[in-house]
């Protein structure tokens, strides 16, 4: 007797939906492939970027304390010479432990009932070697000294002595050079009167061993300011008459007769009537 086969009956689920299949493992392991390569791309713009503000933020930190040794020197020099006119301005140059130094005096006198001169006022700028330093390089000072008090309040309490001193500014210089301007010439060496110009370089450079046995540093890495002495002066004009080349054509006067001998006719300076 044959046995009849079973009616395969299919349950039927109804209120549940279809399902999707999640992501297979390659899948998974492109995208995370695809997002390592983005992220590694952005990390390295990101740092590029850093690299390059850093570099930039380091030159202007360089270059700022230079320019502010260089702006006191100016107002030095313009509120000694404003006040009067019988400053002095005394420029030297040398080399200490082979590193270029300078020394700026300015000074203003007066006479006293015995016509004496008498320093009034006196202001050093100066570069000099100091042993006790832990960096290389030069240190800046400055002194201020005179009977005019450069603080009213903090000079007071202050001996003779201890307005002399020289104060330190800051170290690490490895050039300081100053000039003078000599019409138009700049002179390592001046004294007495005023000249036109001061000149005044300073840097923080690494400095390199020159022919001669001294130190120098590249002119890139100079900072350098041209400070005028006396703002209030009159300057001389000359103007200089151009003298025509002979490859340059002359200009013919409006008088001048033209090629056939005859006067150029001038121009009506009202237009004739016609008649119709």
């Amino acid at each position: 007797m044959r046995s009849r086969p079973k009616k395969c009956v299919a349950a039927k689920i109804t209120g549940l939906r279809c399902m999707r299949s999640g992501f297979s493992l390659a899948e998974m392991l492109a995208a995370m492939l695809i997002g390592a390569m983005v992220l590694v791309a952005v990390l390295s713009i990101y740092n590029r970027a850093e690299r390059s503000a850093a570099a930039v933020t380091r030159r202007l930190d360089a270059s700022r304390l230079p320019r502010e040794i260089l702006q006191r020197i100016a107002e030095d020099i313009d509120h000694m010479i404003a006040a009067g006119s019988d400053a002095e301005i005394t420029v030297q140059n040398k080399f200490d432990k082979l590193y270029p130094t300078a020394k700026l005096t300015i000074s203003r006198t007066f006479e006293d009932r015995a016509n004496r001169k008498q320093k009034y006022e006196e202001i050093i700028w100066q570069c000099s070697h100091d042993f006790s330093s832990l960096t290389d390089g030069l240190v800046l000072y400055r002194s201020h000294s005179g009977i005019a008090a450069e603080d009213k309040l903090l000079d007071k309490n202050k001996e003779d002595w201890e307005k002399e001193l020289f104060v330190p500014l800051c170290s690490g210089i490895t050039y300081f050079k100053i000039k003078a301007l000599k019409t138009e010439k700049l002179v390592e060496r001046w004294s007495g009167g005023l000249p036109s110009g001061i000149e005044v370089a300073i840097s923080f450079a690494e400095p390199f061993k020159t022919v001669g046995g001294t130190l120098d540093v590249p002119e890139e890495e100079k900072i350098i300011r041209t400070i005028a002495v006396d703002r209030t002066r009159k300057i001389r004009f000359s103007i200089v008459e151009r003298q025509p080349t002979g490859d340059q054509e002359q200009e013919m006067p409006a008088d001048a007769p033209s090629e056939g001998g005859k006067k150029p006719a001038e121009s009506p300076t009202k237009p004739a009537k016609v008649r119709l």
